[in-house]
């Protein structure tokens, strides 16, 4: 009997826990999340790791920034997670936890760490992830993970992943390091970098609309507001 989850299955779940509606423009963007997480989560050789965490973590607070009310914010991301059967809490501690030891190392060091190339006696077992998964040990590699180890080298240094060459040798060094594939992670990268873009741009675009829409409503209410003054003065004119 078959017992793997559907995305149905998975789609139903977020919905029955989160019930509100969702903005529109944000609306492909947790879809697209969610059916990602799914196909990642049923797959044989799917195994947790913070790392993972801090990808999904990352790429939902900042395809998500701006969301109102904040409130259907934690109540979408809980809803994520729990439509994959786990628990949002872990997965935002173990991402907190990721992003406290990049803000502790530089841009360099940091690119050594997730290398294998050094060791932190504070991050051993973090460090032993990453090994277990250059080892191919039960991993298969996702789009979600790549931004979990590029948002480290984010935080620790900004300057290492701004510019092209740089960001690209980065990756590279990673990628053959823990063994992943070059083209495809380069790929993934520089993809959810572009989509940020879009996404901000979206968002700028729906915010001048808004604010088209909010003075052209208080210039008909000055109108308005007009029409009966000069309508009263008439009348007193005419007495």
């Amino acid at each position: 009997m078959n017992n793997i989850r559907t995305v149905s299955d998975t789609k139903k779940a977020f919905y029955n826990s989160h019930t509100r509606p969702i903005n529109s423009i944000y609306n492909r963007v947790v879809e697209e999340l969610l059916v990602e997480m799914h196909l990642i989560s049923v797959n044989a050789n799917y195994s947790y790791n913070p790392f993972y965490a801090l990808g999904i973590v990352t790429a939902f607070d900042r395809f998500m920034e701006g969301y109102s009310p904040e409130q259907d914010k934690i109540s979408i991301f809980n809803a994520l997670i729990q439509a994959q059967e786990e628990e949002p809490d872990k997965y935002r501690a173990d991402a907190k936890g990721l992003e406290d030891l990049a803000r502790q190392m530089s841009g360099k060091d940091m690119l050594s760490w997730i290398c294998l190339s050094t060791d932190r006696d504070d991050a051993q077992h973090l460090q032993d992830n990453l090994r277990a998964i250059s080892d191919h040990y039960k991993f298969k590699y996702n789009r979600l993970f790549a931004i979990g180890l590029f948002t480290l080298l984010e935080i620790a240094d900004t300057e290492l992943v701004k510019e092209e060459p740089q960001r690209t040798e980065a990756i590279k060094e990673i990628s053959q390091a823990l063994n992943l594939p070059e083209e495809k992670s380069l790929k993934d990268i520089e993809m959810y970098r572009s989509n940020l873009e879009r996404i901000i741009q979206a968002r700028s675009a729906m915010e001048d609309t808004l604010m088209a829409a909010r003075k052209k409503r208080e210039k008909r209410s000055l109108e308005k507001g007009n029409i009966p003054t000069s309508t009263s003065k008439t009348s007193n004119n005419s007495n």
